[in-house]
């Protein structure tokens, strides 16, 4: 079996990311075949690998952006800095369009969700649910393919009650707190794809699991 992990997210693929604040290769599973020349027919699951909260580093759109002290508050919890640069990245609320548009891409099987733990000390949780340009609703997974269009679009946010509770012990999706719980099977009903793990803390086995048991 071999593991092929992407190093960058969906949106900086250099053919279906937001051009030009893209990568220079190909960060979907794509990336597997004309990367490692790995035929398509080989490849069994795709997993997708998915923030609780949304990030971006440098310039581009961020239709979820939260430029405030929530989004700070991420930054620091989440460790949001560029480990050679130091740069701060910029965070936002879960953009479900985004995930939508991955699982397009790269048809998910399963996601794994990290870092749910930065949302811990929040008392309100939001999730950018969907996208309108001019009163529109856009549907499932649609991206504008300019810069210009994603400028326009408006987010559509659903509230959900935070957990306001330390989660880094929690080994079984049933660990975890109900309003933690309601948050992530919420975001498996948009998206359409069931969660497999959930990141609950920054230790190497801090990680929930979901329909199974982990074995080290």
């Amino acid at each position: 079996t071999v593991l092929a992990e992407g190093a960058n997210a969906a949106l900086l693929d250099v053919d279906f990311g937001t051009y030009p604040y893209v990568t220079s290769s190909a960060t979907t599973a794509g990336g597997i075949c004309t990367g490692l020349g790995i035929a398509p027919t080989k490849i069994d699951t795709a997993i997708g690998v998915v923030k609780a909260y949304t990030t971006r580093v440098g310039a581009g759109p961020f239709p979820t952006e939260l430029e405030d002290s929530v989004g700070q508050e991420m930054r620091d919890v989440g460790h949001e800095y560029g480990t050679t640069t130091g740069r701060p990245r910029r965070c936002g609320w879960l953009d479900i369009p985004v995930v939508q548009y991955g699982h397009l891409i790269n048809n998910y099987q399963s996601i794994n969700i990290t870092k749910l733990d930065v949302l811990s000390g929040l008392k309100e949780i939001k999730i950018g649910v969907a996208y309108t340009i001019n009163g529109e609703r856009l549907p499932y997974g649609f991206m504008p393919s300019t810069l210009d269009g994603l400028g326009k679009v408006e987010v559509e946010y659903e509230s959900h009650d935070g957990w306001m509770c330390d989660i880094s012990e929690c080994t079984k999706f049933e660990d975890l707190p109900q309003n933690a719980q309601k948050y992530l099977n919420r975001i498996e009903e948009l998206v359409g794809v069931e969660v497999s793990w959930v990141g609950v803390g920054p230790a190497r086995h801090a990680m929930a699991t979901k329909g199974f048991e982990a074995q080290y």
